[in-house]
Parts: C-alpha cells; sequence; structure tokens
C-alpha cells in the first residue's frame, strides 16, 4: 500500500520505495528521504522521492521517523 499524502513524507525519514524499474516486480528499496519531488497534496500511485543515494521512486511505506 502506497503513502498518497504528502503531509505523510517529511525529508530524512526512513522509507521503501519502488523504482520505476522495480514496478512490475513490487522489489521495494530502502533509504532516507533526500527531498520530495510530488508537488501536490495527494498522488494514488504514492508520493515520489529521492533517496540521499541518488534513488527515485514512490514511496510504499514509512519504515522509521
Amino acid at each position: 500500500m502506497s503513502i498518497s499524502r504528502r503531509e505523510e513524507v517529511k525529508q530524512g525519514m526512513l522509507v521503501a520505495i519502488v523504482l520505476k524499474e522495480d514496478q512490475r516486480s513490487g522489489e521495494l528499496t530502502e533509504g532516507i528521504v533526500q527531498s520530495l519531488l510530488t508537488k501536490s497534496n495527494f498522488h494514488p500511485h504514492g508520493i515520489k522521492v529521492k533517496l540521499e543515494d541518488g534513488s527515485v521512486g514512490r514511496v510504499q511505506k514509512i519504515l522509521e521517523d
């Protein structure tokens, strides 16, 4: 289940994202949020973020605040 509201995701959080190339398999990538890329308050497929390692994807789970 994706995190669809921007207010739920903050810079510095540990999250699990799905990368564009992993959308079919559903494989998740963990990392720390560097920046939020989704500008709207809501996105049905999840909020797009950039992780500190440069990975970009949509948040599926918040692992830690």
